[in-house]
């Protein structure tokens, strides 16, 4: 955006002198949302045990909710990391809890539903952040609306998670078992509540019977084929470069001719491959894999000009 570069990266909209400094305070403001997100996921993983899905939830949602207002009302560059920095400990915490709620809370045969909508719709808000972007983009405050509506989300993900109970698996972990049994019927009814109940009771002593160390079980002999595909699967999907592709998306498309707006644009065709590659990959991993192949290909041999 025009009016987000003036005020922030002036150097890098006339391509003066020191736009390189301020290319690398633009890098900064971008992966700060990162970096912060990296150490708050480890912290949410021991939150999310020991405090419950919801509190995670809530807590990320309100540190997002501080980012974005952060952001909407930023006057300098400090302030946009700040933001940024904020909004990154609301994505580690809600990234941990929010794919688990659903899948201990959904009926058995709608799992995989709804843990694969949690990425949907997180493609599904890139869109609408890119349109966004678009829309406001000859409004010289329009970078403010653009960053602040992060507000929006943030507070319905905090209000639902105000309304709802916890997971009856959580509850029975940390010992509220009246509470677990109010969470089983609020889920699914009155039927073999108890024998859930009962279950869920015996699998947690289970695991904190396990006296080895996680990191030391993870390790053994039997487990390396996950452990090798746990790692290699993210792993080669982060090494496409799709996410620092989405990120700097706009400036990477006028870098190479883009104009402004039609860089904007590029990043909402952009999006809307991402999405399509989701829900694509609900139909199997193999389709996954072949579309988001075929979709790379054509958009560098189509939409990628060579740089100048």
């Amino acid at each position: 955006m025009a009016g987000f570069q003036q005020k922030f990266f002036v150097y890098i909209l006339k391509k003066e002198a020191n736009a390189k400094e301020n290319l690398y305070l633009l890098t900064a403001f971008t992966s700060s949302l990162y970096i912060a997100g990296l150490p708050a996921s480890l912290v949410a993983s021991w939150l999310t045990a020991n405090f419950g899905r919801k509190f995670t939830i809530m807590l990320g949602g309100c540190t997002f909710l501080l980012g974005g207002a952060i952001n909407g009302g930023a006057e300098n560059i400090a302030m946009l990391i700040l933001g940024r920095v904020f909004m990154g400990f609301g994505l580690g915490f809600t990234n941990q809890a929010a794919p688990v709620y659903p899948s201990e809370v959904a009926p058995p045969r709608w799992r995989g539903v709804f843990t694969t909508g949690f990425e949907i719709f997180i493609n599904v808000g890139i869109l609408f952040a890119n349109c966004i972007n678009y829309g406001m983009a000859k409004l010289t405050w329009g970078w403010r609306l653009s960053l602040g509506l992060a507000f929006i989300p943030a507070l319905i993900m905090t209000l639902g998670a105000v309304v709802i109970s916890d997971t009856p698996s959580s509850l029975a972990n940390r010992g509220m078992l009246d509470q677990a049994k109010k969470a089983l019927i609020k889920a699914g009814g009155d039927a073999d509540v108890e024998v859930e109940l009962a279950e869920l009771v015996k699998a947690g002593q289970a695991a904190r019977a396990i006296s080895t160390e996680p990191f030391i079980t993870i390790f053994a002999k039997h487990n390396r084929p996950y452990l090798i595909m746990a790692i290699l699967i993210p792993s080669f999907q982060q090494l496409t470069g799709i996410n620092a592709i989405v990120s700097f998306a706009p400036a990477l498309f006028e870098s190479v001719g883009f104009g402004s707006t039609s860089a904007l644009i590029a990043a909402i065709i952009l999006g809307l491959f991402i999405l399509g590659s989701n829900l694509l990959s609900t139909h199997g991993a193999f389709l996954f894999f072949a579309a988001w192949i075929a979709i790379m290909t054509i958009f560098v041999a189509l939409f990628l000009p060579e740089t100048k």
